[in-house]
């Protein structure tokens, strides 16, 4: 069970202090050792988030400790992944729901779907090897090429290799330019339906 708790009594020099859980109960002596992936050393005062447990002596122990900042950011980082994953599920299928409405109604040929779905499918494969390659050191796919790929209608199925193979998806400036080759692309697209609309126009006018 994961206590929130104030630390006293705090000797740096020595590496060790009390905590008190907030709202009062068992006060338990805190080691430096007992922080986890701490951003910086702990001070009189600092808020902790920890555990209890009993030495032989039956005295109590904090252990697993995290300066509660650190353990905000911790929690934050593993909510990201989730987030992601349905912010992409909502792109996904606002795209293909907008896509398939489009063909039906004749704004757009049946073949851009199929051509969409084909390039992605290579997307993805690309995505796949370039993953293997990290990890065993082989020769890598380019940036470039995976670029390319989405601006040529893969982009769905680099969202969904990001997310399949955790790859790319934490590079910044990788993702800038990925987020740019889809933009481009839907406005080649929008163009291409503009041009069919304007050409049913304009047969329906004569």
């Amino acid at each position: 069970m994961k206590y929130q708790g104030r630390i006293h009594q705090w000797d740096d020099a020595k590496g060790f202090g009390f905590v008190e859980p907030n709202g009062g109960g068992t006060r338990a002596f805190a080691h430096i050792k007992a922080f986890k992936q701490r951003s910086r050393r702990p001070v009189n005062g600092d808020i902790i988030v920890y555990e209890v447990e009993q030495d032989r002596k039956g005295n109590h122990r904090a252990c697993n400790i995290s300066l509660l900042k650190d353990h905000k950011t911790k929690r934050s980082r593993a909510n990201k992944p989730t987030s992601q994953r349905k912010r992409n599920v909502i792109v996904l299928s606002l795209f293909f729901g907008v896509l398939a409405l489009s063909v039906l109604v004749d704004q757009l040929p049946t073949i851009v779907p199929i051509i969409y779905g084909a390039v992605s499918m290579l997307t993805l494969l690309f995505y796949g090897i370039d993953k293997w390659a990290a990890k065993n050191d082989k020769w890598r796919i380019s940036e470039a090429k995976l670029h390319l790929l989405s601006l040529l209608g893969g982009w769905p199925g680099a969202l969904l290799a990001q997310q399949m193979f955790k790859h790319k998806r934490s590079k910044s400036a990788f993702m800038r330019v990925y987020w740019v080759t889809v933009l481009v692309n839907l406005i080649l697209l929008g163009l291409i339906a503009f041009e069919v609309i304007s050409t049913q126009a304009f047969m329906i006018v004569i």
